[in-house]
């Protein structure tokens, strides 16, 4: 980030350098942050931003699944992002929206104020995962997803991600890029910070929601697929159908189709070596580059214009 960047906090503009909060906040000390992040595109029209409105309305969804109020509602939210974009003469990158608690917390696990809000321009790449490798391999992680009693997997948290860190990790450690995680009951749950897809047949197949994350990009995969003469399925998957899989990518913010090109080891499986990207994650790709370029009228509502 650069030290001109601004910063939309709390309905002011200020430095990147200035965009702090105590050691000792709520939102630090006790993991209470929440967030979003979604794509901002340059197309022949303009700048957009890629599916804010359902990223704004899982903002309010997650505050409502863990108790919290937002400070501002989704159309001021909308109209910081205008402003903060043009502000940082944005292009494309991603936008990051946190909503915290910044009062300082020693005894106090419940704060009664409103989350705070800060909207950030970020550059298009930050995860060196996704910036080096346009396809990337894959193992089982030895960590578990967090059994949705634990807290609301439907939920945008700050505090989730270090389930996903420990499964990053534990992948680097293997040898590997990226590590997924079995649910509680043994069944494929998600990659460290992406969903996951597999497809078997001509069929596209995602897990089911319940123990995932809402994911607005699997979301946009599972609308878009059929249009485009691909049939999908959400289904519980096990381990061992990763290993006779056609094709098996993860999907996110920061790369909305990322082909897996070697599946580590599965129990009596060997190390996988898959063609790809494969036809179905070829195809997807292709069309959300159209997409994005406005060339699909069908998907125009899914971006939003950011300038004049």
């Amino acid at each position: 980030m650069s030290a001109t960047s601004k910063v939309w906090s709390n309905g002011k503009l200020i430095s990147f350098e200035d965009a702090k909060i105590h050691m000792l906040s709520h939102g630090f000390s006790r993991g209470s942050a929440v967030f979003e992040v979604f794509g901002i595109h340059s197309t022949p029209e303009g700048v957009v931003a890629f599916r804010m409105d359902e990223h704004l309305k899982r903002l309010e969804r997650t505050c409502r699944l863990l108790g919290m109020e937002l400070s501002y509602n989704s159309a001021e939210l909308a109209a910081a992002v205008k402003t903060i974009v043009k502000e940082n003469n944005m292009r494309i990158g991603h936008v990051k929206i946190m909503a915290y608690y910044s009062e300082i917390s020693l005894g106090n696990m419940v704060p009664e104020d409103k989350l705070e809000l800060a909207v950030f321009t970020l550059p298009a790449a930050a995860d060196p995962v996704f910036t080096n490798n346009r396809t990337v391999t894959a193992c089982i992680s030895k960590w578990c997803k967090m059994h949705p009693r634990t807290a609301p997997p439907m939920a945008k948290a700050c505090a989730y991600y270090l389930n996903g860190f420990l499964a990053r990790q534990d992948a680097k450690q293997q040898g590997y890029d990226i590590g997924i995680l079995l649910d509680t009951h043994g069944f494929v749950a998600e990659g460290s910070l992406e969903s996951l897809f597999m497809a078997k047949e001509g069929v596209l197949m995602t897990p089911p929601l319940g123990r995932v994350l809402a994911s607005i990009s699997r979301m946009s995969i599972l609308e878009m697929a059929p249009v485009f003469g691909i049939k999908t399925l959400e289904t519980s998957i096990l381990p061992e159908d990763l290993a006779i899989a056609d094709e098996i990518f993860f999907s996110g913010t920061p790369a909305k189709v990322l082909p897996v090109k070697t599946l580590g080891p599965l129990s009596h499986f060997g190390k996988r070596h898959l063609d790809s990207p494969g036809p179905i994650a070829q195809k997807l790709t292709d069309g959300l580059v159209e997409i994005v370029n406005l060339k699909h009228d069908r998907f125009r509502p899914w971006l939003q214009p950011l300038t004049d």
